[in-house]
């Protein structure tokens, strides 16, 4: 298991339920951007995956691919920071079962992007009402 830290710049967390409304008022528009920056923000912080282009266009051509590329990146990138990986590849098994199995597979995957990247922004810094030693 290669357990090198993640240095490059950091992603954005990105509220699962204003994910979920914006995707339904765009009529699914907002996928597109969404897969583009999260494979896009996993690449150039872990330094592995195919990147925002690649991934999307991956997304228009071949849609079911990215319903497992993007768990499967994730859980990589977890893993080369000395974590263990959220979920798998096989996550995108969910999107199997109609809407509710989209529901999951967001939740799980924009939680998981969530907590990794706020995990990151809270390294080092200390409460505003802590001294510093």
């Amino acid at each position: 298991m290669e357990t090198t830290a993640n240095t490059g710049p950091l992603g954005q967390p990105r509220g699962i339920g204003f994910g979920i409304i914006i995707f339904i008022l765009t009529l699914g528009i907002y996928s597109l951007y969404w897969v583009f920056k999260t494979q896009e923000e996993v690449k150039n912080h872990s330094d592995q995956g195919v990147g925002g282009v690649l991934g999307l266009v991956i997304y228009i051509v071949v849609g079911i691919v990215t319903w497992f590329l993007i768990p499967s990146e994730v859980g990589k990138m977890y893993q080369k920071d000395g974590r263990v990986p959220p979920f798998s590849g096989w996550t995108g098994l969910w999107l199997l079962l109609p809407i509710i199995g989209a529901f999951v597979w967001f939740i799980k995957v924009q939680g998981a992007l969530n907590r990794y990247w706020e995990s990151k922004t809270s390294v080092g810094t200390l409460p505003m009402d802590e001294p510093g030693v």
